[in-house]
């Protein structure tokens, strides 16, 4: 989802930990060994970094995904989704192709599985994946962070990839984890808080 649509879902993240020297390098260094592929293959899913303002041709030369304290980018997940009756048609058809080539009335369930297995795999090398972007704003002197969706899969997808690049976690925002990050809770209120128990509603 982009921060730029007249409507948008955002979850909110702390970043716990900061980068010790030389920020914009191993921004840079990060974004750019675990960019979204270019290459497309058989895979079911890929998932990486790329540009905010160029999503289809990530290119983070020059600091370009750096304006003033905030870090601007996003993340790209391209999936395969090949519709089962597409597979079954297929999936037909080889087991046709290959009685006729083996002269048998039926086929073994583990020639079945091989030749469902063979229609997947040539499906997904000519089936192209839909992209899904998910815009990302990360002010780093607040050590604050807005992903631009709440989708579970994606959000997972985020804190995987944002710990491999940069090595730091996040930790999404609610009620409890921002009452705990809260200054000034005594050592008290602070026991009370880890002792909360989630409440039943009927």
């Amino acid at each position: 989802m982009s921060l730029l649509s007249s409507t948008a879902s955002i979850t909110r993240y702390r970043v716990d930990g900061k980068i010790e020297s030389n920020l914009l390098e191993t921004i840079y260094t990060g974004l750019k060994e675990q960019m979204i592929p270019e290459i497309e293959d058989a895979s079911e899913k890929m998932a990486g970094w790329t540009s905010f303002d160029n999503p289809f041709n990530p290119n983070f030369e020059g600091s370009s995904f750096s304006i003033g304290t905030y870090l601007i980018f996003s993340l790209r997940i391209d999936k395969k989704t090949i519709p089962p009756k597409i597979i079954k048609k297929y999936y037909a058809i080889e087991i046709n192709k290959r009685l006729k080539e083996s002269g048998r009335e039926y086929l073994s369930r583990q020639e079945q599985k091989m030749a469902k297995d063979h229609v997947i795999n040539v499906l997904a090398l000519r089936i192209p994946a839909t992209p899904n972007i998910y815009d990302l704003i990360w002010n780093y002197e607040e050590s604050a962070l807005w992903f631009f969706s709440n989708l579970k899969a994606a959000n997972e997808e985020l804190e995987d990839l944002f710990f491999k690049s940069f090595k730091l976690n996040l930790v999404r925002l609610f009620p409890y984890t921002m009452a705990h990050f809260a200054d000034g809770l005594s050592d008290s209120e602070v026991d009370s808080l880890n002792h909360l128990q989630p409440a039943g509603f009927f």
